[in-house]
């Protein structure tokens, strides 16, 4: 056998090795592989801070990720607003990336800041939507009691089959 010979399958020998050696690829999402409720900084509509550590205890958490000027976005506040009676043991997180007198003047129209388990602010740093991966306006996230994701809507939720999934649980 000439040394090229054994060059080529020592080669291959050691391609095959390396490919069967690497891990396979991790396709699920974010929110799967780290279920908690991912790090970011908020500046809410008062100016002040707020980190995801300083979320209020309830018995769930929704993150809705939202466009001030996403007429999908207004539908959800609204109908959110319309039910707040049967949310109240959630503490909804809305947040956006948009210009911050927007996101302020969105929460002045759907007066948030009468609820107290409403908490609106710019993510100046793309946290949340690098996390999920949003692609449309409202994206929503449920997390439990203790901070641990529960589920998904990509595209908003119905208010009704948001209180149906939770009376499920």
């Amino acid at each position: 056998m000439n040394w090229k010979r054994v060059l080529l399958i020592c080669t291959l020998l050691l391609t095959i090795g390396l490919v069967n050696a690497q891990s396979p690829v991790d396709n699920r999402p974010n929110y799967v592989k780290s279920p908690g409720i991912p790090a970011f900084k908020l500046v809410l509509t008062d100016s002040s801070l707020f980190t995801h550590t300083m979320i209020p205890a309830a018995d769930y958490t929704c993150i809705v990720y939202f466009s001030p000027d996403c007429g999908h976005c207004q539908y959800e506040a609204d109908q959110m607003i319309r039910n707040m009676d049967s949310l109240k043991n959630i503490q909804f997180v809305w947040v956006s990336y948009r210009d911050f007198n927007d996101i302020k003047a969105f929460a002045r129209k759907y007066q948030f800041d009468l609820y107290p388990n409403i908490i609106t602010g710019r993510d100046p740093e793309y946290a949340v939507p690098s996390f999920y991966q949003v692609k449309f306006t409202p994206f929503v996230a449920l997390y439990n009691k203790e901070k641990q994701f529960l589920k998904v809507w990509e595209q908003g939720v119905e208010i009704p089959e948001l209180l149906q999934f939770i009376h499920k649980r």
